[in-house]
């Protein structure tokens, strides 16, 4: 069965809290696993939700700020414990790599997987694609050289309509070609539209994370349409002011970039420990963009329901 799924391990900002660990996020895609940032507490936290660290084969890194990245050597030396095999594809900002290269030489030395680290740089642009998914990496503003990650689907094939492909014999070698849209042509030269014998594919859906950065409409141009959102809303109206001193965003403002988008649906995080829970955040949200949810630990949403 087809699966596009966000995890939620960690949601909160920097200074650490009861409530909240700080950002990671990991993506079920087809029973594969992607980690989206790692801050600390990230593979207790993949314990609870019972996730694989032998199915974990890459990592999505917004920026060099600690509550994103301190959980990652510990994340990789107790998946070398494991006897996890092949590799880790790591993508990060290409001024943390050598940073970073030199945290893993050291402290993963005996690792039973290769680390293989990749810089993001510039505009970014598609970093990663396979046969059913692709990866953008785009700039975010915050005080460090900061990306967000797209990720879509790529569009799926047709399905077969088994009635009418038995109806007109057509052959199993021809089913391939027939998701891919085209027509039929019988043994007598005759053309069976594809619409005939196919029904439309399912829609490909798409992801959009978008950590610490200020409100800016390059944003919203960079999610346009995607299925669901993840913007960090690290504070209320009240602390405007802070937001932009300090490179994030209010709720309303994530909001904002979620209308502006024509996003589906926004999930908010990165909260200030300031607050006991996510209400007033959420409230002022919705006061710009009706679908919004609160991201919190354990929370899972299935992309394709």
């Amino acid at each position: 069965m087809a699966q596009f799924e966000i995890d939620i391990l960690g949601c909160g900002s920097a200074t650490p809290s009861a409530r909240h660990n700080p950002s990671c996020q990991v993506i079920n895609f087809r029973g594969r696993l992607m980690m989206i940032d790692c801050g600390e507490g990230a593979q207790v936290e993949m314990r609870k939700m019972k996730l694989s660290f032998a199915r974990l084969t890459n990592i999505f890194i917004s920026h060099m700020h600690g509550d994103h990245v301190f959980g990652l050597p510990g994340l990789l030396s107790t998946m070398a414990l494991h006897d996890k095999g092949g590799s880790v594809e790591i993508w990060l900002p290409a001024d943390g790599v050598e940073v970073m290269k030199s945290i893993t030489d050291y402290f993963c030395r005996e690792s039973t997987f290769e680390i293989r680290l990749h810089g993001v740089e510039g505009s970014g642009g598609e970093i990663y694609r396979d046969h059913a998914l692709s990866v953008t990496a785009f700039p975010l503003y915050h005080r460090v050289a900061c990306y967000g990650y797209v990720f879509r689907e790529l569009p799926k094939p047709r399905h077969i309509n088994g009635e009418m492909v038995k109806f007109y014999n057509v052959p199993v070698s021809k089913m391939a070609s027939l998701r891919d849209g085209a027509d039929f042509v019988t043994p007598d030269g005759t053309v069976i539209p594809n619409s005939r014998l196919t029904s439309p594919p399912d829609p490909a859906v798409s992801y959009a994370y978008c950590s610490d950065t200020v409100f800016s409409a390059k944003v919203a141009e960079a999610v346009k349409g995607v299925d669901l959102l993840y913007h960090e809303a690290t504070y209320d109206d009240a602390f405007a002011a802070k937001a932009r001193e300090r490179g994030h965003s209010t709720a309303r403002e994530a909001a904002i970039i979620a209308r502006m988008a024509g996003v589906k649906k926004l999930m908010i995080g990165h909260y200030s420990k300031r607050y006991s829970d996510a209400d007033l955040l959420v409230s002022q949200a919705r006061e710009e963009f009706d679908a919004v949810i609160p991201a919190d630990e354990g929370l899972r949403v299935e992309l394709l329901k």
